[in-house]
């Protein structure tokens, strides 16, 4: 697995690269420490995930998740940001990003959000799960094969064309399928639905 660790602090992206690496020795972390060095790096590499700071020197908050975005529409976007704001991460997720680890976490937070975060999982602050509506009971929940695709590829950011591409699917089908899986979670949004998922344990790598 290779990992873009996105922010401009040298002295940070440095500890949390090397945290990293040795909790998950097979994996590969680069560091990136402004957006153009990030799309850059985008460019010409391949990445599964991408650690991304919203406090760039040359971005404007949430501009970066749509610049990756367009750069790399497939990659897993997880937001490492001072910015704890319920807004804030609300508006990251509605823009595809698959997580929100606020760096006001004690390292035991932070360490467990990132291992939630690599191993697949959705990684949210307490407040934001706390914000929400409670989903439907875990035990209530049952979606079929395709609908939980959808919903991964839904969380991980992807449009609807891009899961149309993904499945083999028509984009009518796709809007069905949210619309169940929207229902089956009793939720009425992206966000919700990532919130849910969330709550419900979903591994986005399908473990």
């Amino acid at each position: 697995m290779r990992l873009l660790l996105v922010d401009d602090h040298r002295l940070l992206a440095d500890a949390l690269a090397y945290l990293i690496e040795s909790q998950f020795p097979a994996l590969s972390v680069q560091r990136a420490h402004c957006l153009r060095e990030a799309l850059s790096s985008l460019a010409d590499q391949s990445f599964e995930l991408v650690l991304l700071d919203l406090s760039l020197p040359d971005s404007c908050g949430l501009e970066a998740i749509s610049a990756v975005r367009a750069q790399a529409p497939t990659v897993r976007i997880v937001i490492l940001s001072a910015d704890n704001r319920p807004e804030t991460i609300q508006a990251a997720i509605e823009m595809g990003a698959s997580g929100y680890i606020p760096k006001q976490a004690d390292s035991r937070q932070l360490m467990q959000a990132l291992t939630a975060a690599l191993q697949g999982g959705i990684p949210l602050p307490a407040l934001m799960l706390a914000r929400l509506p409670e989903p439907h009971e875990a035990s209530r929940v049952e979606l079929t094969p395709r609908q939980t695709d959808v919903l991964r590829l839904l969380i991980e950011g992807h449009t609807n064309k891009l899961i149309c591409r993904h499945l083999g699917l028509s984009e009518s089908s796709v809007k069905t399928h949210l619309e169940d899986v929207y229902r089956r979670l009793g939720v009425s949004s992206r966000t919700q639905a990532v919130v849910a998922a969330a709550r419900l344990g979903m591994r986005l790598n399908g473990d």
